[in-house]
């Protein structure tokens, strides 16, 4: 990791134990980058929708990013890059993520680019002062988490932004019952996934603190399979 993108790269950071035990094949092994940094890939573990849930993220959070963005964990394929090409002239894009190898592999991507921070942190326990961002991004993490860090996390991503701030997370949906994948899908999610059947069951509020925060958007793709979800601080 170059020494631009290194904004506490020394602090000691304990890497969670969900991660290491159900998903050390998928992030926490160097063979896991060489393995899943395709594009091609990740279009196909998402059902040929990368693109499209990745624009959609980029659209909401808009086509020019002033003031202070916060992109909560790391993301395969070129989600960051583009994010961090609408970034104005005196924005800044900081990138958290509790794995060293991600970050190294997120800093590759970059080429040095010095509107990007990248930091050395646990989304459940976010190291910045209450109301530091305008805005923030959740790509695919919640699912990963068990409840009480997923809870967690919504916490503090709505503590860092400022408030009225805006927090967008894309994230897996209930699928329509007709859905002609929704079996596969199931058995495919409940082996690999063990945590993200519970955005199936259940709608993101049931994580969020009560009274800090507010849905004031929602989409669904892909016949309900993945939704966007705008909060408010």
């Amino acid at each position: 990791m170059s020494a631009k993108h290194a904004v506490n790269a020394a602090a000691a950071i304990e890497v969670p134990s969900y991660l290491l035990e159900n998903y050390w094949w998928a992030y926490v092994h160097p063979s896991a980058v060489r393995i899943f940094e395709r594009q091609w890939l990740l279009n196909l573990i998402l059902c040929g929708n990368y693109a499209r849930l990745r624009e959609a993220a980029l659209d909401e959070l808009g086509p020019s990013l002033a003031g202070r963005t916060l992109q909560i964990a790391c993301v395969y394929g070129d989600l960051t890059p583009r994010l961090a090409a609408r970034v104005a002239a005196g924005g800044i894009l900081d990138v958290v993520d509790v794995l060293p190898v991600q970050l190294a592999n997120l800093a590759q991507k970059l080429a040095g680019d010095s509107r990007v921070r990248l930091w050395l942190g646990d989304s459940a326990r976010l190291d910045v002062e209450k109301g530091r961002y305008d805005q923030a991004l959740v790509f695919f993490l919640l699912h990963e988490q068990p409840e009480s860090v997923r809870r967690a996390t919504l916490v503090e991503a709505l503590r860092a932004v400022k408030p009225g701030g805006k927090v967008v997370v894309i994230e897996y949906h209930d699928p329509s019952r007709w859905h002609p994948l929704k079996a596969i899908l199931r058995l495919v999610l409940r082996r690999l996934e063990p945590f993200a059947l519970d955005l199936w069951a259940h709608g993101l509020e049931r994580w969020l603190p009560d009274g800090r925060a507010r849905i004031v958007a929602k989409k669904t793709y892909f016949g309900g399979l993945y939704q966007k979800v705008v909060l408010r601080a």
